[in-house]
């Protein structure tokens, strides 16, 4: 698999605060990375570096080999780095069709192929049997689907997914971890998943990169993070 994304060096400083301390980090095409570690270890800063939402005080980011580090969030939208937050933006006077069509609609697909995408990406996401429900009628995780949904729509090939399985019961955390797998095995999607759901990151079997005050402590397999003593004392605890 090809590389999607890479950061070097990655630091952010907010005055007499560094969120972010010389972080190496790389992605590749179809590949699910996971970042974890406590609160205020800086997961939140590193995506929003990644997106766009902030600029970094210095390093660089590559997407597809192209440097991206001073792009607006916009055009790295557009080039397919898309971000879903951890509350879920949906219309929700809208239906779950019309939620998905309205981001169809900004891939300047042409009329006579957009019904087909959105019918794709519905079944993608498994909301077809919800394409007609108004939105405010879905379930939480109905709802957290959904919003990966209009990153597909948008075209997504990159998605930054900050804590996706947050609120969701077992049975809907289980889903999520599988369209996650089922959209990098069968689309080639590639996702940076920030999780505290450690079970869920356990399942996911996903290539993990631990955060301990702004600076990379891990990367590894979940074995390997699990037995890392370093990991255990700052965060998953004995």
């Amino acid at each position: 698999m090809a590389e999607l994304l890479r950061a070097e060096h990655l630091t952010k400083r907010f005055k007499g605060l560094t969120a972010n301390d010389d972080v190496e980090f790389n992605i590749l095409a179809g590949e699910v990375r996971c970042v974890i570690g406590p609160n205020g270890a800086g997961k939140t800063t590193f995506i929003s570096m990644i997106s766009g939402h902030l600029q970094p005080s210095s390093g660089r980011i590559w997407f597809r080999g192209e440097d991206i580090t001073r792009m607006p969030v916009v055009e790295r939208a557009r080039l397919g780095i898309a971000r879903k937050f951890q509350t879920p933006s949906v219309f929700n006077r809208l239906t779950v069709y019309e939620n998905v069509e309205l981001a169809v609609l900004g891939t300047g697909r042409p009329s006579h192929r957009r019904e087909a995408r959105v019918r794709e990406v519905l079944e993608l996401v498994r909301l077809s049997e919800q394409s007609n429900r108004p939105t405010v009628m879905l379930s939480h995780g109905q709802r957290q689907w959904l919003e990966v949904g209009l990153l597909i729509g948008n075209d997504a090939e990159l998605m930054l997914l900050d804590e996706p399985t947050a609120g969701m019961t077992a049975e809907e955390t289980h889903s999520t971890g599988e369209l996650v797998r089922s959209l990098a095995r069968d689309l080639s999607l590639s996702a940076i998943i920030i999780e505290h759901d450690i079970n869920f990151i356990r399942n996911l079997e996903a290539p993990i990169t631990v955060l301990h005050l702004g600076r990379v402590l891990a990367h590894g397999n979940y074995d390997e993070i699990a037995r890392n003593e370093l990991v255990r004392d700052s965060y998953l605890g004995h």
